[in-house]
């Protein structure tokens, strides 16, 4: 009976160890399979300051072993919900343009990447806010770089938003102006990079995006004035990093433009805005607020089925 016994504890021992031989050749599988995405940018992706700072880092890889979340990690959230596999990376230091990042990372960055996104610095240049010079010169050695490792690499810019601080503060370089113009100041610098380049893509509009949920009423405009019943703040502390709203629209976009899927898709019961704070309604105002500004940037998307719910 012992012999029995203990015939029968091999074999189960043999089975558990082929699953989980098959378990880890699925899991291999996948990942072999999945599209490879990497972000380069700075605390406008990790989410400084924010409840997305350390959101679900283990979904995602940090090149610089930073154990940051941020946007990447939202938007691996939305794709896992959207049935699209994509292995997430990201190379982000805080403070930087693309400039330091081909200067102190370039080993780190380069290889055959299928999409990357990147911006520079909030004000397109820190001695020189305002003055694109520096980000159109290291877009385009960082997109050569890039397209070096893999010809068809999709690099997308991602041209960020309008800073409180810089536009309702004396000491701020936008001050005087209304909310809106500085995102307009930096998607133009942007657009200049893109065009330097025949290895871009093209620009992720996202600080038009917050603009645009600021004109709709979905976001307050002014956090120094204290925020509206009924609209988000899509700043954090500072006024100057986003908040959890500001960096879930700005995943929406990315996820609108990478995939081509409708943001609406995802839908009120997305997982990641309840775990990051944002209710129902917040979470589908959003979605509308990035889809609107797709649609207007000429982005075509399409619907999915939705199986956040399930």
């Amino acid at each position: 009976m012992k012999t029995a016994l203990l015939r029968a504890l091999r074999g189960s021992t043999t089975i558990i160890a082929m699953m989980l031989a098959m378990t880890g050749l699925a899991e291999d599988s996948a990942k072999m399979g999945a599209r490879q995405a990497l972000f380069i940018g700075n605390s406008f992706t990790y989410g400084g300051g924010s409840g997305v700072h350390y959101y679900r880092t283990d979904t995602v890889t940090d090149l610089n072993g930073g154990g940051k979340g941020g946007v990447p990690a939202l938007f691996k959230a939305f794709t896992i919900q959207a049935g699209q596999n994509f292995d997430v990376s990201h190379e982000l230091i805080g403070g930087s343009g693309i400039e330091t990042h081909l200067e102190k990372k370039s080993d780190v960055v380069a290889r055959p990447w299928d999409f990357v996104v990147m911006h520079g610095y909030s004000t397109l240049d820190k001695a020189n806010p305002g003055d694109p010079t520096t980000l159109i010169a290291a877009a385009k050695k960082m997109a050569k770089l890039l397209h070096q490792q893999n010809s068809d690499v999709e690099i997308w810019l991602e041209a960020t938003w309008s800073r409180a601080d810089q536009t309702y503060l004396e000491n701020g370089n936008w001050y005087g102006e209304d909310i809106f113009q500085m995102a307009k100041d930096v998607r133009r610098g942007y657009d200049q990079a893109a065009a330097s380049s025949r290895h871009i893509r093209g620009v992720i509009s996202v600080g038009e995006a917050w603009n645009r949920a600021m004109a709709s009423g979905v976001a307050d405009s002014n956090p120094y004035d204290g925020i509206s019943y009924g609209q988000m703040d899509l700043w954090t502390h500072d006024h100057y990093h986003g908040g959890t709203a500001g960096y879930y629209l700005s995943a929406l976009m990315v996820f609108g433009e990478l995939t081509g899927l409708d943001p609406r898709s995802l839908g009120p019961r997305e997982r990641s805005a309840s775990e990051i704070g944002l209710s129902r309604d917040q979470a589908a105002a959003l979605q509308a607020v990035a889809f609107d500004e797709l649609t207007a940037q000429g982005t075509a998307v399409a619907a999915f089925e939705n199986v956040s719910s399930r």
